[in-house]
């Protein structure tokens, strides 16, 4: 271990040159990574159909290739499944990525090919550490090991006689991880891996509490989970008393806002840093190339060709889309790509915005799906986090997750917003926790504003305090606990709310 980390870190600091080099040719690269994907899938099934081999120009390329989401693609994921090689990728895909992302029924299944893993995940893996080190080149990052809460992986049972197989992103990623990656990480296979995620936490407390951690990398949920069982488990309250050499959380999945606070208390570090990832099962996309500052780097080199789709044009029968050299910063778009894994024209149902465009930086500001609309008040997972941050700073509360949907119109009331909010440490007040949610989102969304002016529209957001860890046992309870399953922050569906009340018997109303 002590050996290869110079040698890693040396490698990871040289790859900058190639990041630089997107960063200052980025239309170049993109035009290339365009061409290749092309080229690689001209005699695929998919590629013959729409005629890969006569498309020159990215405009060719828009006008006869359809835009896709995941149900217009999945008849040509589920024969790679069943074995046939060659429908979406030039490659052998034996590998598919399982999301959820949302609480429907459905499973997504992304093929992953051995491009995508190396070119795409691993390699921007690589780049993260070298923007790391290129912000602090005296970091210790690698004299131990990187704590990484990965999902779970089993054979695929959707087709017996099939030799592939899926799991979390993360999962597939450590099962095909090089040797140097699994000498740099804790716990080992066995525990990672894990699918029952009761006791593959209490396994990964007991196993890592004994190591050298430096590095975390995982979403916040589940992260708090198992810093708070460490800590029951050594009788401390501080991380950084079991993990002196600990100097770096990678953090991706969902927005770190509502969470930051929290974190501050759990380790309590001068010199701890966090680091934003934009990673999904579809691609890798960004990471923080400048630590501290708002915008994530967009990986230009990564086998993934972007376009970006003005909030306006989604729901049109046929959509347009920009080019990095069309965009705006400031402005929503939804995020459509196309893959050395196969993936064409595919909506991942993420919304982005560009903080900068020299060199081109994005945040991701909510999902397509992910969102309020219901009385024209445009609320977006961005609006929400801030809100409820604010809330949480000026009344002492610590928020664990939330969700909301709307209320629609009744005779004689106004619409308005149902929030379900489990704390960790309750507010001052709940009254006024919800007139510091209200008036943020008043200053930050007009259009929020325009609708609450006298209560025309909208009226006081509503608020449910539920039992702490109740959307854990939601999500337990139908068969999604772990991974990347989550509760929708913002959704105009009221399901999962009268969902969530009726699991927890509340009825009354704060």
């Amino acid at each position: 271990m002590r050996i290869l980390s110079p040698a890693i870190s040396q490698l990871a600091r040289l790859r900058m040159g190639r990041i630089e080099y997107f960063m200052q040719y980025p239309l170049q690269v993109q035009q290339q990574v365009f061409q290749n994907l092309l080229s690689a899938a001209q005699y695929t099934e998919f590629g013959k159909q729409y005629g890969f081999s006569q498309i020159y120009k990215i405009e060719e390329f828009k006008q006869r290739v359809p835009i896709h989401n995941y149900d217009t693609l999945k008849p040509y994921i589920q024969r790679s499944m069943e074995g046939q090689q060659n429908i979406l990728w030039n490659t052998p895909i034996k590998w598919f990525a399982k999301s959820s992302g949302t609480t429907a029924d459905k499973s997504k299944f992304i093929p992953v090919s051995v491009e995508s893993l190396d070119e795409c995940h691993y390699r921007a893996g690589r780049d993260v550490l070298s923007l790391y080190y290129n912000n602090y080149p005296e970091s210790r990052l690698l004299t131990g090991k990187s704590l990484v809460i990965g999902g779970s992986h089993q054979v695929n049972k959707l087709a017996p006689d099939s030799d592939s197989y899926f799991g979390d992103l993360s999962a597939v990623m450590l099962q095909n991880m090089p040797f140097y990656g699994n000498m740099i990480r804790t716990p080992d296979l066995s525990i990672a891996l894990m699918d029952e995620w009761e006791e593959k936490i209490e396994r990964m407390a007991n196993t890592v509490i004994h190591e050298n951690v430096t590095s975390i990398a995982g979403v916040p949920t589940w992260t708090m989970v198992l810093i708070k069982r460490i800590f029951e488990i050594t009788g401390k309250d501080n991380l950084a008393d079991i993990w002196p050499s600990l100097e770096l959380y990678m953090h991706g999945g969902v927005s770190f806002t509502p969470y930051r606070e929290q974190f501050k208390k759990l380790i309590r570090k001068p010199d701890m840093f966090y680091l934003e990832t934009y990673n999904a099962s579809e691609g890798f996309f960004a990471a923080q190339d400048v630590i501290g500052q708002e915008g994530l780097l967009l990986f230009l080199n990564h086998g993934i060709f972007y376009e970006f789709m003005p909030m306006e044009e989604v729901g049109k029968e046929n959509p347009q889309t920009l080019q990095l050299n069309e965009v705006e910063q400031g402005k929503n778009y939804a995020l459509v790509i196309s893959t050395n894994g196969g993936l064409w024209r595919y909506m991942v149902g993420d919304t982005v915005q560009f903080t900068s465009v020299s060199p081109f930086r994005v945040k991701v500001s909510g999902r397509t799906k992910s969102f309020i609309n219901a009385f024209g008040e445009e609320l977006i997972v961005e609006n929400s986090d801030k809100a409820i941050a604010q809330a949480c700073e000026e009344t002492g509360a610590i928020v664990n997750d939330y969700t909301a949907a709307p209320i629609y119109f009744s005779e004689g009331e106004a619409g308005g917003h149902e929030w379900l909010l489990d704390f960790d440490v309750m507010p001052d007040s709940v009254d006024h926790f919800i007139d510091v949610l209200d008036r943020t989102l008043k200053s930050i969304n007009s259009d929020y504003e325009a609708k609450r002016h006298k209560d025309m529209a909208l009226r006081r957001p509503v608020l449910h305090v539920l039992p702490k860890g109740t959307f854990t046992e939601w999500l337990k309870s139908k068969g999604k606990l772990g991974g990347q399953h989550k509760v929708p922050r913002l959704n105009n569906d009221r399901q999962h709310v009268e969902e969530i009340l009726k699991f927890t018997g509340i009825t009354g109303v704060i």
